[in-house]
């Protein structure tokens, strides 16, 4: 079984920071793209930042310079630090993996988690 599991969401006035995590339950499957993505209302869910295995960092340009995504792959944990956050960075974020291939689209991913709440506030 594998289980992503994000955590670390939470309501934050706007130019504060939260630091979102997922941790990767992934026994021997390989991951060759991990990502963030998020779902605001009214809005089709878009990629925020991945990694993929060959060490290409890719980010929305809504969310270049401010957010920054990593890879602890000894603790298999992904996580996103935001800050300068926006109200409109307010969304469901979820962490995904891709277990065939280094594309990170959205629909590329394989295995999504359930989603953490980010609310910025002004």
């Amino acid at each position: 079984q594998v289980r992503l599991v994000e955590s670390g969401g939470g309501s934050v006035q706007a130019g504060g920071a939260l630091r979102l995590s997922c941790k990767v339950s992934r026994g021997d499957m390989s991951r060759y793209c991990m990502g963030w993505f998020r779902q605001a209302p009214g809005k089709e869910r878009e990629g925020v930042a991945s990694v993929q295995s060959d060490g290409t960092i890719n980010y929305a340009d809504s969310v270049k310079g401010r957010f920054t995504i990593s890879e602890e792959n000894t603790e298999n944990i992904m996580s996103l630090q935001m800050n300068s956050l926006k109200p409109e960075d307010t969304a469901m974020y979820y962490c995904a993996i891709n277990i065939f291939s280094q594309h990170c689209a959205s629909a590329s991913m394989d295995l999504w988690g359930k989603g953490t709440l980010v609310t910025v506030f002004s």
